[in-house]
């Protein structure tokens, strides 16, 4: 890690991260720091190990070895609340994980109420303000299973959302939908990103790098190949593995 990585601008701190699948070495020694309100796209093949460096993050997935480190708290000390830590980081995944049976609302408002510990009061001002942001404050008393796909992940936003986190990670949060969708998705991150909020997303969406990344990260086989500003990465990538990659992708 770069010598004052530690200081206390960087959110997100990964140091020397390995993970390990049974004998598969799925992480080989990756180091990156997010600042406060930074974007940060990490691109790259399928099995590349990006989702399971997003996924080391809130520690859904724990390091085999090295640290990862969420304004200056290690969660690899012994003394570390993970779920204090964590209910400071929103997690957005492919798939939505709404709870079929409670409506939108109450989707929004259940951990709230159990983790935040608000009044019921509170919990649906709240969800209603974050339905608002994502654009469906109409569909409060609907079902998941009457919403489209790019409808349900707006929902699970706004469930993050209203968790007030700190940091925001997605995990292919588009690649679930429809083509049509993507975009309504992809307009709540836009809008996220230029509000400040400190973000890592896992995409295949190229479009939304360049618009919305202060950085990109592409990832092979485990490890970081390159890490620089969307606009090199895109135009003048320097590995030769980032080149075919995004030979292959941009040419769709």
């Amino acid at each position: 890690v770069r010598p004052g990585v530690h200081e206390m601008s960087n959110m997100i701190v990964i140091n020397d991260l390995h993970n390990y699948f049974g004998t598969i070495e799925a992480v080989k020694g990756v180091d990156l720091a997010v600042e406060k309100g930074e974007v940060v796209a990490i691109v790259g093949p399928s099995g590349s190990g990006k989702s399971t460096v997003l996924r080391c993050i809130n520690h859904l997935e724990l390091p085999t070895s090295g640290s990862v480190t969420i304004e200056g708290v290690n969660l690899e000390d012994k003394g570390t609340d993970l779920n204090e830590v964590r209910a400071e980081v929103g997690m957005v995944f492919q798939q939505f994980n709404l709870f079929p049976h409670l409506t939108v609302l109450d989707n929004v408002t259940v951990a709230q109420r159990k983790v935040r510990k608000r009044s019921k009061d509170e919990a649906n001002e709240i969800a209603m303000q974050q339905l608002t942001r994502v654009g469906i404050p109409e569909k409060a008393d609907s079902y998941p299973g009457q919403l489209s796909g790019g409808q349900q992940q707006r929902v699970a936003i706004a469930r993050s959302l209203a968790m007030n986190p700190k940091i925001m990670l997605f995990d292919e949060p588009t690649s679930a939908l429809d083509p049509e969708m993507i975009k309504e998705v992809l307009d709540v991150m836009l809008d996220l990103a230029e509000a400040g909020m400190t973000m890592v997303v896992v995409t295949h969406e190229m479009g939304f790098c360049r618009a919305a990344a202060g950085r990109v990260v592409f990832m092979d086989e485990g490890q970081v190949l390159e890490v620089d500003s969307p606009d090199v990465i895109f135009s003048t990538p320097s590995h030769d593995r980032t080149k075919l990659f995004l030979s292959k992708i941009l040419a769709h």
